[in-house]
């Protein structure tokens, strides 16, 4: 383990952390709020440690996948402990637990929140609350990356840190691909940004809801969530981007590169597209008796299946309240996710499709024996060691899930209310159902469902192998 390499990489991050921290600061000096000096105190105290952390740069720079994955995993942690501080500095989450489930809950994209009035914080906690979102829906090392040229060491960063059965380059050069996802992620959230001006919302309620969408989070300023904003037009903008912050970005790489054919070819896309176009239409037709007109049925449909299958987590009206068959569809959603190589969570289209293919296969050889037949994806074979990793994925993510929900079960709340909590949080999706739907909150849970809720949530942001690398005795000994 090369801990030198570590400690300087760790400086950086909490140097990113300490710049991104005087954005809040600014809003709360703005509005002329008393917590900006919990943000400098924090990022004052982040800056300093980052600076002594940084202040040798070590001899040997060779890193490789285990050191990548430990990294990750603790990364993640250490933004998340020192994220939540300026929310209990302040006195506006007194519980420091509750402040760090809310901010991992941010960072990781999920938006599962301890809050029942959100609007009882600042506009300081409420622009730091949202924009943590954003840079965990393209990820804190992937912008450290665009930022430093770590050589062939970087791939071992992004591979455990961007979710999805692989990680493509865009270029040969590591850096610049993550340079040209982050330039295509802050295009495509400024874009949300002024769509949402135009339509009437104010600049600061803007930013925060497309900090939202775009790390498809879904923390929103109002208790209301989009349904505080009263406007097809504004809710409209918002289940769009939605759906578009879970394509893989490779594919608008693809469309800026003017190479049409291949971002057309792209399965997992069309498949998402499907999907979200099927379960719409049958939503809607669920829910038609619920509302007065069949353009609104399929205008709440439309922002729940997206809102859910991005794993965002917004809403406009309570749909813990329709039809069992809706809401069965909604879970089912919660499971499958967005596109591999977006920001949203969930198991992953793409390998919803490849299970499929290897099932098929499956069936195939039982018809026919002797047939030799080659997976396919895109017009590329699938090689087996990616089968073995989808595989592999799934056998860890249901016993994840299973322990998970058996320790949660301790509370003795409702079936519904515990799955659902476990599978929110694993998948980074923020609402359940029950007690944790749309209009709940998950502050009724005790300090040790917290805790395993809070490890789920980076459990599945980090697509479990790195945390699970992190516990495992074996990655600590010298070799």
């Amino acid at each position: 383990m090369n801990y030198p390499m570590l400690r300087y990489l760790f400086g950086l991050v909490l140097l990113i952390e300490a710049a991104f921290l005087a954005l809040p600061l600014g809003v709360s000096l703005i509005y002329g709020e008393s917590s900006g000096v919990c943000f400098l105190i924090t990022m004052a105290a982040a800056g300093i440690l980052g600076f002594v952390l940084t202040r040798f740069k070590p001899i040997r720079r060779d890193m490789y996948a285990r050191e990548g994955f430990v990294f990750t995993a603790l990364a993640w942690i250490v933004i998340s402990l020192i994220g939540a501080v300026p929310f209990t500095l302040s006195g506006q989450i007194p519980s420091y637990l509750d402040a760090v489930f809310e901010t991992v809950s941010g960072f990781t994209t999920t938006g599962a929140s301890i809050l029942s009035d959100v609007e009882a914080l600042d506009n300081g906690m409420l622009f730091w609350r949202s924009f943590t979102h954003w840079l965990g829906g393209m990820g804190i090392l992937v912008f450290m990356l665009a930022l430093v040229n770590m050589g062939g060491q970087a791939n071992h960063l992004l591979r455990a840190e961007s979710p999805g059965p692989t990680v493509a380059k865009m270029v040969p050069n590591m850096r610049k691909s993550a340079g040209i996802l982050y330039g295509i992620y802050i295009a495509m959230t400024a874009a949300e940004v002024v769509l949402l001006c135009l339509g009437g919302m104010p600049l600061f309620d803007s930013l925060c809801t497309a900090f939202g969408t775009a790390g498809t989070g879904g923390f929103g300023i109002k208790n209301a969530s989009m349904g505080a904003y009263p406007s097809y037009y504004l809710q409209g903008v918002v289940a769009v981007f939605m759906v578009l912050f879970g394509v893989n970005f490779n594919v608008y790489f693809f469309l800026l590169m003017k190479k049409y054919a291949m971002a057309w070819r792209n399965t997992e896309v069309r498949v998402y597209f499907a999907i979200i176009a099927a379960s719409t239409l049958i939503i809607t037709v669920n829910i038609l008796g619920l509302f007065s007109t069949a353009l609104d049925a399929l205008h709440h449909a439309f922002f729940a299946v997206a809102s859910i299958i991005t794993t965002t987590g917004f809403s406009t009206a309570d749909f813990d309240l329709w039809p069992q068959l809706g809401r069965l569809i909604l879970v089912m959603l919660m499971v499958v996710g967005a596109c591999a190589g977006s920001t949203g969570g969930g198991v992953k289209v793409s390998r919803m499709v490849i299970l499929c293919k290897v099932l098929g296969s499956e069936l195939h050889k039982l018809l026919h024996p002797r047939s030799v037949k080659v997976l396919t994806l895109d017009g590329k074979s699938i090689s087996r060691e990616t089968i073995q990793g989808i595989q592999s994925y799934m056998t860890l993510y249901f016993l994840v899930a299973v322990v998970s929900m058996l320790l949660v079960a301790l509370d003795d709340l409702d079936f519904v209310t515990t799955v659902t909590a476990v599978v929110a949080t694993l998948n980074n999706i923020g609402p359940g159902l029950s007690l944790v739907g749309p209009t709940g909150n998950f502050a009724i849970f005790s300090p040790l469902a917290k805790i395993v809720l809070t490890a789920d949530m980076l459990f599945g942001r980090l697509e479990l192998f790195p945390m699970l690398i992190l516990l495992m005795p074996s990655t600590w000994r010298k070799h």
